[in-house]
């Protein structure tokens, strides 16, 4: 641009010159005339003299202009420079964005960030939509695209008033009146307990329980002839239900412990104890089956000493009972005993207020809805009433006693079964009285904000594992592929993919054949709880992968069978019914309903369902043996075959079974015979202590005196699980 300039004056002054030479003549030609046009043309010789002057300053100005426009350009585009860099976009981004959410920040298309990670390290096949990308990659899209980086800061969410009802300050102790204790009767399976209770109110609770062992908890208002009341909670001893005795032992006050007398302490026995413990609740201790010739009271006694539960006999401050509940004998100072125990505790509740309770049990009557057993804790429930249990609420449209009689009113202390749910409480959950339907709602939703945040956390830490471990995953194959040229490393990986495809009918009939997916569904959400803990001790997923579907309280449904025959799974129901339509459409559709009365059955039956999945396995069964006396070989045509002379030592030997070659307590062949003979016929069995001469259907074994060859068969036997569920 500079040498342009030069060039540009130069040839501007000599222009200049050339019209200074040309004026110099004009002056000295005009000197000659200027007598003669002095006076006639003053005004145009006053031009002629004037214009080289405006010439250079005409010339100087243009050259002034040049030089202010050429100076200009060149600062334009440095102008130009500085605001682009100025009005670099501005891109806001954050760790663990997606490809999505990457492209969309930037306003461009998602094929743009595949194209700007083209020729980096990252493995482009792998990539989708909703990756997530590390920090390195999106820096190098980010400047690629010429724009600039902002790291956003982690937003935090608007904090949610907390809008859970929680229950009510202590009472005033002045409010406080005199309520019934309620006790819960605990112990080993099949010592009585239900027998015991039912001997107390008098009515034919055992007889309806399957096999006299209760199945899910039930609470009862018993009357003494003193006229004291007497709430009992009758837990089931069966070891899968020990989710239900824990329950049991936090809502009440004393817990009176059954111990059969010719049995003693057992498992379930030391749980109840444990549970009373855990809890803080006193121990009556009643010692049941004492009309039994083989009774041995002292001996259940010095038992518990074990475990801490001292008797007034030997000191300590439990009282125990001897009872016969199948008689009926004691029972009433067993009674007595519990009563006195309350009264020493004296037992208050306020009968004001808003109610609180806990639920007991909790079921779906197919008249009714959803129907829970409760115990009332503090307040008065009445008919009308909104309550709020875990996450879900009730208008309570009617009551109900033990009996299935209809009240009006609920006290402390006293359980009711409550209609008027709109979702199923779970057994456990606190039950708090609200003032209104929108304060119910209000509560139910935000225990349910709670639990999905709850959620949300686990979830984000779950995806952070899986992300570390498809990194790793991912360093690995690059460390794996990273020497190959790209023909080699193409071809593993179309190898792999061939591998990945669909599987063939046969083998997705035998991975099928692996998996047990089941549907529970059984009377109460007790008894659901108590077989779904069972389920959670099962750690045979190697052999056979048991897969829970669904599960829920109430009678088996259509949807039910719809859903196994989708999976291709078994319904068990417990204590619950399986309509005659509904047994059609699911032998139609080819799917088992196992309906099962008691736990430990329908435990047994999934065990065997399991087994029956699983492979059979091969059995050798021993026919007969024989030793090596001796080795020879015979001519065939032109071939030398090895023969053994061989005597039978126990069974027989029968030719068209498998044999072996065992040297030194080692197998050395498996296979049959060629032939084998007894002198020099033919034939197809050898019993105990005959010669014969064998040869194998392998030329190249070596046989030697001394080998034994054994005779067996292979019998194909079912397989049985390995899981032990623990009873």
């Amino acid at each position: 641009m500079n040498q342009k300039m030069l060039k540009l004056e130069n040839l501007l002054r000599f222009h200049t010159v050339c019209r200074e030479l040309h004026s110099l003549g004009q002056r000295r030609t005009l000197a000659q005339w200027r007598h003669v046009f002095s006076s006639a043309y003053p005004v145009w010789t006053a031009q002629q003299y004037a214009r080289p002057w405006q010439t250079d300053v005409l010339f100087g100005a243009a050259l002034s202009q040049y030089r202010l426009l050429v100076t200009k350009k060149e600062e334009r585009p440095r102008k130009s420079q500085l605001s682009s860099t100025k009005s670099k976009k501005e891109v806001e981004v954050w760790i663990g964005m997606t490809v999505e959410e990457l492209a969309r920040v930037m306003e461009k298309d998602i094929d743009y960030i595949y194209e700007a990670l083209m020729n980096t390290t990252i493995d482009i096949d792998s990539l989708e939509a909703d990756s997530c990308l590390d920090e390195v990659w999106i820096k190098e899209v980010i400047k690629k695209a010429g724009m600039k980086l902002k790291w956003s800061k982690l937003k935090q969410d608007k904090v949610r008033e907390n809008k859970d009802a929680v229950r009510r300050p202590q009472a005033d102790p002045a409010l406080l009146t005199p309520r019934s204790p309620v006790v819960t009767i605990m112990g080993h399976v099949d010592h009585g307990k239900t027998t015991l209770l039912d001997k107390l109110r008098k009515t034919q609770v055992a007889a309806m329980e399957a096999g006299g062992i209760t199945q899910h908890i039930g609470a009862f208002l018993v009357s003494l002839p003193s006229g004291e009341k007497i709430t009992f909670l009758d837990t089931p001893g069966h070891a899968a239900f020990s989710a239900m005795r824990a329950r049991g032992a936090q809502v009440t006050d004393i817990v009176i412990l059954v111990v059969a007398a010719d049995d003693g302490v057992m498992k379930q026995t030391v749980e109840s104890i444990q549970h009373a413990k855990d809890a803080q609740v006193p121990i009556v201790l009643a010692i049941n089956k004492c009309d039994k010739a083989e009774a041995d009271p002292e001996k259940v006694k010095k038992e518990l000493l074990a475990y801490d539960v001292v008797c007034e006999d030997y000191g300590g401050d439990v009282q125990a009972v001897h009872v016969s509940a199948l008689t009926g004998d004691n029972l009433m100072a067993l009674a007595e005993a519990t009563i006195t125990l309350a009264e020493i505790l004296e037992l208050k509740a306020d009968p004001t207020g808003p109610v609180e309770g806990t639920v007991i049990e909790s079921f779906t009557d197919k008249g009714r809805g959803p129907v829970t057993t409760a115990i009332i804790q503090r307040g008065t429930l009445r008919k009308g009433s909104i309550l709020v249990a875990g996450k879900s609420w009730a208008k309570v449209r009617s009551m109900f006693d033990e009996n299935g009689k209809t009240i009006n009113e609920a006290y402390p202390s006293m359980p009711v079964g409550i209609i008027g749910w709109r979702d199923l409480p779970s057994a456990g959950d606190e039950i708090l009285e609200v003032e209104s339907e929108p304060r119910a709602r209000e509560v139910v939703d935000w225990r349910k904000y709670e639990q999905e945040q709850e959620k949300n956390k686990e979830d984000l830490t779950v995806l952070e594992e899986k992300r570390k471990e498809h990194q790793e995953a991912h360093r690995k194959a690059r460390e794996k592929y990273g020497t190959l040229h790209w023909k080699e490393r193409s071809y593993i990986k179309y190898q792999e993919k061939k591998e990945q495809k669909f599987l063939k009918p046969k083998e997705k009939a035998e991975r099928d054949s692996n998996m047990l997916p089941i549907i529970i569904k059984g009377d109460v959400d007790g008894s659901v709880e108590a077989i779904l803990n069972i389920m959670d001790t099962y750690d045979a997923s190697h052999e056979c992968e048991l897969e829970l579907v669904h599960f829920g309280v109430g009678d088996i449904s259509e949807n039910d069978v719809n859903l196994a025959e989708a999976f291709h799974g078994v319904i068990y129901g417990f204590n619950v019914n399986a309509g005659t339509a509904i047994q059609q459409s699911a032998a139609k559709k080819g799917v088992k309903i196992k309906l099962h009365n008691v736990i430990y059955r329908l435990v047994e039956d999934l065990q065997g369902e399991l087994s029956s999945r699983l492979p059979c396995t091969v059995e050798e069964h021993t026919v007969g043996e024989a030793s090596v006396l001796a080795t020879f070989s015979i001519t065939e045509g032109k071939k030398k075959i090895p023969v053994a002379g061989c005597r039978v030592q126990k069974g027989q030997i029968e030719k068209p079974k498998k044999f072996k070659l065992i040297r030194n307590g080692h197998v050395v062949w498996k296979g049959s015979l060629t032939s084998l003979k007894h002198h020099k016929d033919d034939v197809s069995v050898i019993k105990t202590g005959m010669d014969c001469g064998l040869s194998l259907d392998e030329e190249k074994i070596e046989l030697k005196v001394g080998d034994e060859i054994v005779c067996y068969e292979e019998k194909e036997v079912l397989a049985k699980t390995s899981w032990d569920p623990g009873f």
